[in-house]
């Protein structure tokens, strides 16, 4: 079989998504977001079982409640991966056996945005799974070993983010908690807040768009919520935006940040000269 190749035409006729992840403190109003979307169009994955703030937001729902759960949905939602064995996640023989769990995946075709709430929690479980796997346990003395843990959760979370970056036919967002510290220096700084290091260190090289949903001050010190989009901004907020099309600060509303992030390329140069 010959090498796919794609030529310039057909990559620039494909349907642009997106793809990303919006951290912020508590109570900022991150699963809020999900009413500011096609509801008939979006799925909320719901691990938190916090939607009291969208109960009224007709969307369908799906809540996995354990680690092999969140693998199994990734999977049916992102397709096999064709690099991997028979015997690791996401490859073909566990993309076939979802599929018989959960059904045609044709029954996913009605979404275009996947809504996952949210990472924090996703890493929880992913520790909780990994510290009762064999690679928790030292081989010599069979107790528990807290760096096999640690490293399995990483490995196995960087996974799982890869596999819903790679969802090319549908927007994937998740959501997370932003953490603030004091570092040696007495300076705030902040971070994804997930358990383990490998994966907030790799989270902004996997997805496309990080966001930081944080409150600012207008010129009168009236508090405003806003999305922090770039990485070079005054307030050292985690930040990127892959798609060059954001501008330092956008409104909290992820609806119109998908379409501005979406949006054709002549369409948005029509709209920036207009």
């Amino acid at each position: 079989m010959a090498f796919p190749f794609i030529t310039a035409e057909q990559r620039l006729a494909e349907k642009r998504r997106s793809s990303g992840v919006i951290l912020g403190p508590a109570g900022v109003g991150k699963t809020t977001l999900l009413k500011t979307t096609e509801a008939v169009s979006a799925l909320f994955v719901d691990m938190e079982d916090g939607d009291l703030a969208v109960r009224d937001w007709p969307c369908d729902t799906v809540r996995p409640r354990t680690w092999p759960e969140c693998r199994d949905l990734a999977c049916y939602i992102g397709g096999p991966n064709p690099a991997l064995r028979d015997d690791q996640a996401y490859s073909q023989a566990h993309y076939d056996q979802v599929c018989a769990q959960y059904g045609d995946p044709a029954l996913l075709d009605k979404y275009s945005l996947i809504f996952v709430d949210s990472i924090s929690v996703a890493g929880r479980l992913c520790l909780q799974w990994s510290k009762g796997q064999p690679q928790a346990y030292s081989e010599k003395t069979g107790k528990p070993d807290n760096r096999g843990a640690y490293g399995l959760h990483g490995s196995e979370l960087v996974a799982w983010l890869t596999q819903w970056q790679h969802i090319r036919s549908k927007d994937v967002w998740l959501v997370g908690i932003l953490d603030e510290k004091l570092d040696d220096f007495n300076r705030k700084v902040f971070s994804p807040q997930i358990d383990g290091a490998k994966a907030a260190l790799e989270l902004p090289g996997i997805l496309d768009q990080v966001i930081s949903m944080i409150v600012l001050k207008d010129d009168n010190g009236t508090p405003y919520r806003a999305f922090v989009c770039q990485h070079l901004n005054p307030w050292g907020y985690p930040a990127k935006d892959r798609s060059g099309r954001l501008d330092v600060v956008e409104e909290p509303h992820l609806g119109r940040l998908i379409a501005k992030i979406t949006a054709p390329r002549a369409q948005q140069r029509t709209g920036e000269s207009s």
